[in-house]
């Protein structure tokens, strides 16, 4: 007599899905971490729906009382609009030129960071596989161009190509591939002493093939974290040229433009046009780091504190 069983199938979700859930369980195993990347998504969630959700558009000038400027928070205007956090010296909403100058804050500092990490990155990796003359060319001259001040070295190209929101993301992403560059080749010149890249090297594979599909996947983890981090630090480079008056135009003002407007004003006891985006600026900047920190600590522990 012979019995019939049922074969069964066992499952298994993809080795690139389950790296992906150990990291998430790695990644938000601090409380820290979980509270940030929440905040944060929220902050952009909110800079998102700006246009449906904020109570005016700042840059409509239909929409703007000039006789409502510098109005302190909680004032209200003619029309029964209520200014939660003032208006500034041309009488926008506080609330909704913060929500506003926060999405152009935050898409100069994503669009620069990722296209200077593509850029830099891409170039240390080519140059510490390849070595040579090329590769002491380059590493010169990304040493000459980190010895310089990133704020003197992006004041001098704007200068060159002035303001706009698309010649402040070239700036930045002319200061900062060289970070980029060096943190790729040091990353390559590691992994270019495995094994694997030995054998693919004795099986004749493509240079190309080599570099971006071998050793690109293991040094992209580094430029994760370091492009984390410098998405903070564009954003704050970004705020830094436009209260000098060299980044975007004053009809899309990001949040450092809001701070300069309302400088001069400081003495005079009006706060708030200048205290409100500061605060936003600093919050984001200080949500980004969180996450890139806690990044860090899971990407690379033995260089985690």
């Amino acid at each position: 007599m012979s019995m019939t069983v049922d074969p069964v199938r066992t499952v298994r979700r993809p080795a690139s899905s389950r790296r992906l859930s150990r990291f998430a369980r790695q990644f938000f195993a601090k409380t820290s971490a979980r509270i940030s990347v929440a905040c944060l998504t929220l902050l952009v969630l909110v800079t998102l729906a700006g246009p449906w959700i904020t109570p005016q558009n700042p840059y409509d000038l239909t929409s703007i009382d000039f006789l409502d400027g510098r109005l302190p928070p909680g004032s209200e205007s003619a029309t029964g609009m209520i200014y939660h956090l003032g208006t500034d010296n041309q009488g926008r909403d506080m609330l909704s030129a913060i929500i506003y100058g926060l999405k152009i804050s935050l898409g100069v500092g994503v669009l620069s960071a990722l296209a200077a990490a593509a850029i830099g990155g891409s170039i240390g990796l080519f140059v510490a596989y390849k070595g040579g003359r090329i590769e002491g060319l380059v590493m010169r001259l990304v040493d000459l161009q980190l010895s310089f001040p990133t704020i003197l070295v992006a004041l001098m190209i704007l200068a060159f190509l002035g303001e706009g929101i698309f010649n402040v993301v070239l700036a930045i992403i002319l200061v900062e591939w060289a970070t980029y560059a060096r943190m790729a080749r040091g990353a390559t010149l590691v992994e270019k002493k495995k094994e694997y890249v030995e054998a693919a090297e004795c099986l004749a594979v493509p240079t190309r093939r080599i570099i971006f599909r071998h050793m690109l996947p293991n040094v992209v983890p580094a430029l994760i974290v370091i492009a984390t981090l410098q998405v903070a630090r564009a954003i704050s480079l970004e705020a830094t040229l436009s209260f000098l008056g060299l980044g975007v135009p004053v009809t899309e003002p990001s949040l450092g433009l809001l701070i300069a407007n309302g400088y001069q004003y400081m003495l005079s006891g009006q706060y708030w046009i200048s205290f409100y985006p500061g605060v936003a600026l600093v919050l984001t900047v200080v949500l980004i780091n969180l996450v890139g920190d806690r990044l860090r600590e899971v990407l690379n522990p033995k260089g985690a504190k």
